[in-house]
């Protein structure tokens, strides 16, 4: 087996974008050699451990830098000789038969010559000191369900020493991981976006958090993370009130929270959050939905949700008995909408955001039980509907944002319609959403008034019942009915009536004008 040191042999060049596509072009075209790995699910996941050690690996390069300079202890995550700077950092360190058992093996030779745990053993079984959760925790829990699938260790050799061309420690060049992220992030998508996962554009996570304006102190949860663009985007918001010891220590400790039940979204999600600042991610590996309903109480409520859950997924059977019996639906997002409401602190003191597709405000059945719930429980104050194509390419299916909060019940809803694309028909994956567009919107929503755009409703009259008093309709997709082609709500008798009403006043402002006419001859 080839010796390796901690000493890096190889120049260190800038890694500009482009050079960055580059290296993530080469990588895969050179897993696409490897019998292993069938197609973009197999081969993403791959990509995205490895970067995630050499990432990982910089950062602690870094801080253990500074924490020389103030002549401070510091402890890295990983420890010798598990560490990339150890047996990743040179062109011609242990590669082959050797490398696949380095990484595999249980018990094995290591890169200074011992014998020890192998990489994912050793990942696996690291904890934090004391109890209490730190990066370790993170790194084992990343770790959990990965596995090494490449059977040629001299292609992950290959793979390996092109991403050790990515550098992150330095102030110049961190922020191309950024870049690097979001490259994966349109890969990933591209390869599961036929499975129901659609992820949220940057100007509408951006929005909703500016709206929601979580503050310090305050928990924040998405229980369907993903990628965990939510989190960090409110972890940045709340960073910028943290300024002292003990607040950014509250921050990191007891702000943001997350959930995402599969493997890769989760190691992205423990990426991106480290990448902005968060030292120990606190992210749920396992199902949010798992939990029965009932049996969620304060201590698991949280002061503000920011989530854009699955929809038009469909859950086990097991899943769906932990919600009321009236309650349990094949639609996910209603499900997720369930979780949200009962997570969130009562008292006024708990509020949300959340993306929904235009069948949750029409469906019927099981979804009217469910959002009269909502009306009747919270306080729905803000429907924001969002135009075609914001989730393009995944989905062409129009979108809204849903705010409400633990006031009370509902009383008026505020609706607001995002204008068309200027000049275009919908977004598109080429042409997004842009962030600047919600401009309009943040200035109705500190004044709100009504315009070609906004328009409120009375909540008193959109829940209809039985005789028996059973929910029988919610219909919560209302059209701007300052909107030339605004369908009509109105009864068929009292559409009638109002044409028959128009008339008449047609004909006496007709017979007003013929009288005037006459009388000027």
């Amino acid at each position: 087996m080839a010796n390796t040191t901690g000493t890096r042999a190889k120049p260190k060049p800038q890694t500009t974008a482009q050079r960055l596509d580059s290296i993530v072009k080469s990588a895969r075209k050179m897993m696409r050699k490897d019998k292993g790995l069938n197609g973009d699910l197999d081969r993403l996941p791959m990509l995205t451990w490895i970067m995630f050690l050499k990432f990982l690996d910089d950062m602690e390069r870094l801080e253990e830098e500074r924490a020389e300079i103030g002549e401070r202890d510091f402890k890295g995550a990983i420890e010798a000789p598990y560490r990339w700077r150890d047996w990743a950092a040179q062109d011609d360190g242990i590669t082959g038969p050797d490398l696949l058992a380095f990484l595999a093996a249980e018990r094995t030779q290591l890169p200074d010559g011992s014998i020890g745990p192998g990489l994912f053993a050793y990942l696996k079984s690291l904890r934090g000191e004391n109890g209490r959760r730190e990066r370790r925790d993170v790194v084992a829990t990343v770790f959990q369900g990965l596995t090494n699938r490449m059977e040629s260790g001299y292609l992950l050799r290959d793979v390996v020493n092109l991403v050790d061309g990515i550098h992150f420690d330095s102030s110049d060049e961190i922020h191309t991981l950024g870049r690097l992220y979001e490259t994966l992030v349109r890969e990933m998508r591209d390869a599961a976006g036929d499975s129901g996962e659609f992820y949220t554009p940057r100007s509408v996570v951006r929005f909703m958090v500016e709206v929601t304006d979580p503050r310090l102190g305050e928990s924040v949860l998405d229980p369907a993370c993903g990628t965990g663009g939510f989190l960090s985007e409110a972890f940045q918001h709340i960073e910028r009130q943290a300024n002292t010891v003990e607040t950014r220590e509250l921050l990191q400790s007891k702000s943001i929270f997350g959930g995402e039940a599969k493997s890769l979204p989760f190691l992205l999600a423990q990426m991106n959050l480290l990448l902005h600042g968060l030292d120990a991610p606190q992210i749920d590996p396992g199902n949010a939905l798992r939990f029965r309903l009932a049996e969620i109480g304060e201590e698991q409520r949280v002061e503000v949700i920011l989530t854009n859950p699955p929809f038009g997924g469909e859950e086990e059977a097991g899943i769906l008995n932990n919600f009321p019996e009236d309650r349990r639906t094949a639609e996910t997002a209603l499900l997720f909408l369930q979780l949200i409401m009962r997570r969130l602190k009562r008292g006024g003191r708990g509020r949300a955001a959340v993306v929904v597709p235009n069948g949750t405000l029409f469906g019927d059945g099981m979804s009217a039980r469910i959002k009269a719930d909502l009306l009747t429980q919270f306080n729905l104050h803000t429907v924001v509907r969002l135009r075609e194509g914001v989730f393009a390419p995944y989905t062409d299916i129009p979108t809204n944002l849903i705010f409400f909060d633990t006031t009370g019940p509902t009383q008026t809803i505020w609706y607001y319609e995002q204008p068309r694309p200027v000049g275009r028909k919908k977004y598109s994956k080429t042409a997004p959403m842009m962030y600047e567009e919600f401009g309009d919107c943040f200035a109705w929503w500190e004044n709100r008034e009504e315009n070609e755009r906004a328009w409120q409703v009375g909540a008193e009259d959109l829940i209809q019942r039985d005789e028996h008093g059973r929910v029988v309709a919610c219909n919560l997709d209302l059209k701007n009915p300052h909107s030339p082609d605004a369908i009509d709500h109105r009864a068929p008798a009292e559409i009638v009536d109002g044409i028959i009403e128009k008339e008449r006043r047609i004909l006496t402002i007709m017979d007003e004008i013929r009288a005037t006419l006459a009388g000027a001859a």
